[in-house]
């Protein structure tokens, strides 16, 4: 998985054996297509810092990001 990620975030397309390639090896570019997500804590569209959830959202700068 992108080491950008939080181990949190998900997507459908992650359980897809088809689509998980286009999650798992994102690059910048490829973020905004790997569709909506929600947060496996609060299983939700946002976090348990109450603000949502995405490729580009979940990262390190936030404070309920995990490795």
């Amino acid at each position: 998985m992108n080491p950008n990620f939080c181990k949190n975030l998900r997507t459908k397309k992650m359980y897809i054996p088809a689509q998980q390639d286009e999650v798992f090896h994102a690059s910048d570019e490829e973020l905004d297509r790997i569709g909506p997500c929600w947060c496996n804590r609060t299983m939700a569209e946002v976090g348990p810092d109450d603000r949502q959830v995405g490729a580009r959202n979940c990262g390190k700068h936030r404070s309920c990001f995990e490795d």
